[in-house]
């Protein structure tokens, strides 16, 4: 056993993520492969240690965090005895129970979305598809107040709070390792920019700028492309540094919300037809060059 702990300490090293997900995730693992490597069940944990079965699979999922009291109580059932697992397990648990920026917004947002907060803050990789609105981690706050007030049926207060928010999710641009963000627009998302003049004026200009970053690709598919296989899609993928976190899907519309994880298959299905979509595109410096014109259009300055 020591042996195996060996090999898998570079991989649960605490985390520089601001993300208390990223260190709940890594537990999650070693807590599996601690109690398998003591030839436990779910269940006999669950009776061993006085909890529900549902606890010990939301632990396992890394659905909600540990305390340092369950977990040194876990590692004695599964006779975890190396001090210097024990510390760093202990330190992941600390980790993933500390609270983050968007904690005060849980309440003010839905359980699924506050989730996806979670993940997309801990993401190495984003790669999202929109073939109506500029993603959000691209929106000036103008733009993202007007589209949230006309979206859904808010209240003043919970517009500027949707609005705060949306604003705070992209300080994870400026962090000191951002995320590389592919994102693919359909044309009718730009174009539709025409119709709020003074407001299509400033996004625009607000993504040029972000496509000189190199983290940052943005690519759009364009009208002459006809019908293809996206057309009636919008999902986000969210990828993680570490190989044994699998890849998050999420999508969203104007109703509803869903998150799909664990499912190789389907994460596969939309990878896929991100590439396609890709391929269907301008291309980066194809999507700068209609993005400046359509600019030019609208009377940008410099353009």
């Amino acid at each position: 056993m020591l042996a195996s702990w060996a090999g898998q300490r570079q991989r649960i090293a605490v985390t520089d993520s601001p993300s208390p997900l990223v260190p709940r995730r890594r537990i999650r693992g070693e807590l599996r492969r601690a109690r398998q490597e003591a030839g436990l069940t779910q269940e006999s944990v669950a009776t061993e240690m006085d909890w529900s079965l549902s606890k010990v699979i939301r632990i396992e999922t890394g659905a909600v965090g540990i305390s340092t009291n369950d977990l040194t109580a876990l590692l004695r059932l599964y006779n975890i005895t190396d001090p210097r697992r024990t510390r760093e397990l202990v330190s992941l648990a600390k980790a993933a129970r500390q609270p983050s920026w968007w904690s005060g917004y849980r309440d003010s947002v839905p359980p699924t979305f506050f989730q996806y907060i979670e993940y997309e803050a801990s993401a190495s990789i984003i790669r999202q598809y929109e073939p109506i609105l500029i993603p959000g981690l691209l929106q000036t706050r103008n733009y993202a107040q007007a589209v949230i007030s006309r979206y859904r049926r808010f209240t003043a207060s919970e517009v500027e709070t949707r609005v705060e928010l949306r604003m705070k999710r992209q300080q994870l641009l400026d962090q000191r390792t951002p995320p590389l963000l592919f994102m693919i627009m359909d044309e009718a998302a730009i174009r539709r920019l025409i119709g709020e003049k003074d407001l299509g004026v400033e996004q625009l200009m607000h993504i040029i700028t972000l496509m000189s970053r190199t983290n940052i690709t943005v690519e759009i598919v364009p009208f002459s492309a006809g019908l293809h296989s996206g057309i009636g899609e919008d999902f986000t993928i969210l990828e993680f540094a570490d190989e044994s976190d699998s890849d998050v899907m999420y999508f969203e519309s104007a109703r509803d919300s869903l998150f799909s994880r664990d499912d190789a298959e389907e994460a596969s299905i939309y990878r896929e037809l991100f590439e396609g979509l890709r391929r269907t595109s301008l291309g980066p410096a194809g999507s700068l060059g209609l993005l400046k014109r359509i600019a030019g259009d609208n009377s940008l300055p410099g353009a």
